[in-house]
Formats: C-alpha cells, structure tokens, sequence
C-alpha cells in the first residue's frame, strides 16, 4: 500500500533516472580518453616502434597491388580507354576523404581509424556501424587481394618451370575451382610476418613496396614501347554511366591509404606523421595509377582486357614477344600483392583490437603477446577467417563488397571532420582540411554518389552485412560497452 503521507516527488528523490536507449546509443567518447588509452590492451599494451618511413610504406603497401594488378583487368570493360578518367575520379574521391582522414588521424591518433573517430564525434551506434563497414573493408580486402595473387603465381610457375597449379586448387567455385589453395597460403604468410610485431612486419613490407614500385615502373617503360594511339580512338564507348561504373569499382584500388591511420598507436610521432604519411601516399599511387593505366590501355585493345586478371603480365610478353618479361612482371605482382595481404590484414587486426578494448566484440581480440607486442590471437583469428574467404570467393564480388563498405566508412569520416570541427574548434590539430567544411562536403557526396554506381547484387549484400552487424550490437556490444560499464575509467587510470 502507498504512503500517502509522502510527497509524490520523495519517493523517487534518490533514485536517479536512467539513460534512455536513444542517449545510450548516441553515448560519444572523448578524444582525451582514446588517446589517454593509446596502446594498452589486454595483458599488454603495442610497441611505438614506427616512424614517417615505415608508416608511408604501410600505407603504399596497402594501397598499391591488385588495383592495378589485377582490378585493372575488371574495370577497362566497363569503360574502355577511358578507364583512365576512371582512375582520376576515383583518386579524386579518395582525396578528399584523404584530406578528412589525414585531419582526424593528427588529432586522435589511435588505431581504430575512422570508428574511432565516429565514436568520438557521432556517438557509439555510429561508430559500431563504422567499424563493422571496416571489417568488411579490410577483411574482405584481404580476401580479394589473395585471390589476385594466385593468378599470378600461376603466371610465374608458367613462366619458370612450365606447369601451373589446376583450376580445382587455383580458383574459388564457380569459376571452375573447388578450393583456392594460393589466396589461403598468402594469407597464412601474412599472418606469420605479422605475428612477429609491428616492426619486423614493417620492415618487410618497405622491402616489398619498393620491388612493386620498381615493377610498375618498368611496365611503363617497357609497355610504351608497344603504344598505338589507335587504341584510344573509341576513347569512351560505353558512355560516362561507363566511366562511373568502373570509378566505383577501382575505388577498391584506392583502399588502403587509411592504413596508416591504423597504426596511431605504434606510431613513434603518430600526431606529426600520420598525416604527412596518409597524404604522400596517395599522391605516389594516383600518380602510378593513372601512368600504368594509360600505358596499358595504348598497348592493348580495351576489348582484350575482359577476364584477364594479369593483364599487366600478358602485355609485357605481347610487346617484347619474349616471356620473360611476362614472367618477371609476375615475381614482381606476387611480392606486391602479398604486401597488400599483410598491411591489409595488419590494419584488420588493430581496428579489431580497438573495438574490444571498447568492450564492442570479445576481449580476446584485444589480447596482447608480451613478448612481441602484438595481438596474437586477434591475428590468427583474423587470418584464417580471411583465408578461408578468399579460397572460397570469386574476386569481382569481393572487391565490389569491400569498395561499397569502405565508401561508407570514408562518407563518415567526412562527417566527422566537420562535427569535431564544430564540438571542439580550439583543439589543437598538427593537419586541417582546407576550405572546410566544403571540401569534407564533397567527399561525402562522392563517395554515396559512388556507392549509387554499384550493382545492386552489391548493395543487397551490404545491407545484409549491416543487418547481421546490428544485431551483434544489440545482442553483445550495446550492454558490454565500456562505456556502459564504467570499465574504460579503470584502464585508463591503470595506465
């Protein structure tokens, strides 16, 4: 029974409201405290171990590979000669959201990458939705690039000792193959340099970037040779639908500059070089894009390029008529392209690790090896998930998969950008996007009008992924949430 003597309001004095669902969704954390718990995981925290060099080379790395290795050969049917207008608007794009990125990465320097950001600016439900478009950009990047990289062991084997591995062990089902044995093995490889730290994976892929640069360069001077400026006489022939179509899948070419934004916490100056690192980056591969696709294109007829995955290989044997070349071009691919697995798959692990220090996927993936610094169950985990991917995919819907995830992902960021700009204006900030909020602006608007250019086989699967993510969010991450808890004061205060 009521005690009616008691003033209605008494009875609920002491008990203070509790967040609505809205205001729990929307819970945003502050930039003090994702940079205050920079490093530290479970058991352990990562090793500051890399400088301005190594973070343009993670970047190079995970950028420069099978876009134009291997992309190359799906996109020229889409727009013919003028693939290569393709190449420049999808660079435009990636500018702009470069620009955002480059903004975000000197002021929150953290290995979350743009969830970080979108959590710290658009509130938790945002950032889930980010970091789950991650896990597709990244994880299913990994996969295509592996795929791509058995084709051109197949054209190495072929050139070198004769025999190639059989569609059944070489090519995912429903392109003839029953398993894809070399994109597993690529994978598995990346895992194994990845296990061994940040550094020791570092120094391999400078090792790698540079014998793909090199590479590239010498298609340019070797294909030119072969020019006939009759191959672009039917310069657009499927119109400019034509040229958006083929921007939006060699988008995926562009995926990975943000790379470096992944390793703010292993970073020896993150706030200096991140930025620096980012933009460089995308200026050295815009530029390699759009020489090697219009060497390619004057050397071969655009209709040629349809199902050929080593298209760059096959040019250099036609114009020298010597296999060698072909064959050289080859080694050179294999060694770029597993760059790309391993600094893909790197920035896969850590915006991973971000999300389960924040209590949104399990602990273990925040686990850190004493001995290496690294999270070496979030890796294994993480690679053979991918490895099994990618031996069982064909490549054109996993790149389409992973260009329609990232351009989300980019879209917000852009957003990002200008929320920051406007919450928190005196914060200091060693890189800002000039002409803002304009030029953020017209990152967000190519970037949907992109995702407007894809199939819509694409769109059903990433609306299918996005559901899947939202109920693991509402089933695991909105109640563990440490911001939820309580539990990300005491981490912080421990370090």
């Amino acid at each position: 029974m009521l005690d009616q003597g008691a003033p209605p309001h008494d009875r609920t004095a002491t008990t203070p409201a509790s967040p609505g669902v809205a205001a729990r969704l929307m819970r945003r954390k502050p930039v003090e405290r994702l940079v205050a718990e920079g490093g530290q995981g479970e058991g352990g925290a990562l090793r500051r171990s890399l400088g301005l060099w190594q973070l343009t080379m993670i970047s190079i790395g995970a950028t420069l590979g099978t876009g134009i290795f291997v992309v190359l050969g799906e996109a020229v049917p889409k727009a013919g000669p003028a693939v290569v207008l393709s190449f420049v608007i999808a660079g435009l794009t990636a500018l702009f959201s470069a620009l955002s990125y480059a903004e975000l990465a000197g002021t929150i320097p953290v290995s979350g990458s743009s969830y970080s950001y979108a959590y710290a600016t658009m509130g938790e439900l945002i950032a889930w939705v980010c970091g789950w478009c991650l896990l597709l950009e990244y994880g299913v990047s990994v996969a295509a690039v592996a795929v791509g990289w058995g084709q051109y062991l197949n054209e190495l084997l072929d050139g070198t000792i004769g025999v190639t591995l059989p569609d059944a062990l070489s090519a995912p089902p429903g392109q003839g193959g029953i398993f894809n044995l070399p994109a597993l093995i690529v994978v598995l490889l990346g895992m194994v340099f990845l296990l061994g730290g940040a550094k020791e994976s570092a120094r391999a892929n400078t090792i790698m970037v540079s014998v793909k640069i090199a590479a590239l360069i010498l298609f340019c001077a070797i294909g030119f040779m072969g020019f006939k400026s009759g191959n672009y006489a039917n310069f657009m022939p499927l119109g400019m639908a034509g040229v958006s179509a083929a921007g939006a899948t060699l988008f995926f070419s562009y995926i990975g500059f943000d790379a470096a934004s992944t390793a703010g916490e292993e970073a020896k100056n993150a706030q200096r070089d991140l930025p620096r690192a980012i933009m460089l980056s995308l200026v050295i591969v815009t530029g390699l894009y759009v020489l090697v696709a219009a060497v390619a294109v004057g050397a071969w007829p655009w209709k040629k390029f349809k199902d050929s995955e080593a298209a760059l290989a096959q040019i250099m044997t036609d114009v020298t008529g010597q296999s060698f070349w072909g064959t050289l071009l080859a080694f050179c691919a294999v060694i770029a392209i597993a760059s790309v697995v391993l600094t893909v798959l790197y920035g896969q692990t850590r915006i991973l690790f971000a999300m389960a220090r924040d209590g949104l996927v399990p602990k273990i993936f925040a686990r850190v090896h004493p001995k290496t610094g690294a999270p070496r169950a979030n890796t294994i985990i993480v690679s053979v998930f991918c490895g099994v991917l990618a031996a069982a995919i064909p490549l054109g819907q996993l790149a389409d998969a992973t260009s329609i995830g990232t351009l989300f992902a980019f879209a917000l960021v852009n957003v990002a950008v200008v929320v920051l700009r406007r919450t928190r204006p005196n914060m200091h900030r060693t890189f800002r996007v000039p002409l803002s909020p304009v030029l953020p602006a017209l990152g967000f608007f190519f970037c949907i009008w992109m995702m407007g250019s894809l199939s819509e086989v694409t769109w059903i699967v990433f609306g299918v992924w996005m559901a899947v993510g939202l109920v693991f969010y509402f089933v695991y991450g909105y109640r563990r949430s440490r911001l939820a808890t309580g539990e990300d004061l005491v981490v912080t205060a421990e370090k």
